[in-house]
């Protein structure tokens, strides 16, 4: 018998959910899972045109607004790397400018962690005439950046927001990341989601996240009751956000 196993052969409920969370499919990036709405209709507008000023354009939104799926999009029809402000290195910097890339994508700008190398990384798009795409949850005049260098550069960029998502596009993503965990959830308690959850993004990926760790601890399925307690501490904060 394994060691991690109990009494019964099975494995302990911890070991059990992370399990199921690991064995759970990644969301999808792809182009056909794009739910095209009022909201992200300027960043697709310039997303499917050339000729950015100075080759830069940075898309700004909330949480779970759908930049990122944009930006995997854009990077795909480019055949475009993708980089990550929050792990940005030297390595990544002298890669580009050994390669020259045509085009390039920074998403999660807001999150950097070494300014100097974006500084560089923007240097060096310049003088490899690099189109440059990026992405952040905050518009560069709310980042609290501390090399001006970088500051004004930032400021210079192009900017196009994603507004808040409308209802249909709060209930794609609903669906979508159901179906992505394969969780069964009734027609009554998805409408009874749409009229309570805060009305973002990231609050449906917070609440299906917290659903579906609700069911695999209770073994069981979901009732307006149990997504009620489960997800308590979300619309506490939205009751509070209102008062």
């Amino acid at each position: 018998m394994d060691k991690e196993a109990g009494n019964d052969g099975l494995l302990p409920k911890a070991s059990a959910l992370q399990l199921a969370l690991a064995l759970r499919p990644p969301a999808s990036v792809a182009e056909r899972h794009f739910v095209p709405a009022a909201s992200n209709a300027q960043a697709r507008h310039w997303l499917n045109q050339t000729g950015w000023p100075d080759r830069r354009l940075l898309i700004h939104g909330a949480d779970s607004c759908g930049k990122s799926h944009l930006l995997h999009i854009w990077a795909a029809r480019r055949q475009a790397r993708v980089l990550d402000a929050a792990r940005l290195d030297a390595s990544d910097l002298s890669e580009i400018a050994a390669n020259a890339p045509t085009a390039l994508v920074l998403d999660h700008l807001d999150r950097v962690t070494s300014e100097r190398a974006v500084l560089h990384l923007l240097n060096i798009t310049r003088e490899c005439r690099t189109t440059l795409l990026m992405a952040s949850r905050l518009s560069p005049v709310r980042m609290p950046i501390i090399l001006p260098d970088l500051a004004s550069r930032l400021r210079a960029v192009t900017l196009v927001p994603i507004m808040p998502p409308e209802d249909k596009l709060r209930f794609a993503l609903l669906l979508r990341l159901i179906a992505e965990r394969q969780m069964v959830i009734s027609k009554p308690i998805l409408d009874w989601l749409m009229c309570h959850l805060p009305r973002t993004g990231d609050a449906i990926v917070e609440a299906v996240d917290c659903l579906d760790r609700a069911t695999l601890a209770h073994k069981r399925p979901l009732t307006t009751a149990l997504a009620r307690e489960a997800l308590a501490a979300l619309l506490a904060c939205d009751d509070e956000s209102l008062s």
